[in-house]
């Protein structure tokens, strides 16, 4: 997922954008979290971060797009841009972990976050001596609406 500052061109996957101004648009491939960041680049965005619930629930409504079309219950990771660098432990207590927005004003932003954002798949490895990224994990069913949480 790339955070825009400007509409993408209709060739892209999945494209949304909030009253705001903040687009996001969805790419599906078996990347790295450094190659999405890169391709975003190239794109003249970056790995995506929310600064609050309602762009949350934006990005969660176009990566259920992407998802929900498939007739077989699935599950994706989506690459944003949180990272947590090797100087910065483990944060139970915090909602994101320790993990902050790579790239969004000054790579931290927002400074403090919503319970709300404190959703995880499974609790991130305890560490302060590795950077570690986190991607967010999709999960769809044809029963139920898709189940989301952060993913080390």
């Amino acid at each position: 997922a790339c955070a825009l500052g400007r509409p993408p061109p209709p060739s892209w996957v999945a494209v949304s954008c909030s009253p705001a101004g903040a687009c996001f648009s969805v790419h599906r491939a078996n990347a790295s979290y450094n190659t999405a960041r890169d391709a975003c680049d190239r794109r003249r965005g970056s790995l995506a971060w929310v600064s609050g619930e309602s762009e949350l629930r934006l990005l969660l409504g176009l990566l259920a797009e992407v998802v929900v079309p498939v007739p077989v219950p699935v599950s994706a990771l989506f690459w944003v841009g949180l990272k947590r660098n090797a100087s910065t432990c483990t944060n139970t207590a915090d909602p994101l972990r320790g993990f902050t927005w790579e790239g969004a004003e000054g790579g931290a932003h927002p400074q403090e976050v919503s319970a709300a954002f404190g959703q995880w798949v499974k609790e991130p490895m305890r560490s302060c001596l590795t950077v570690r990224c986190a991607g967010l994990h999709l999960a769809a069913s044809l029963a139920s609406s898709p189940s989301w949480g952060w993913k080390e």
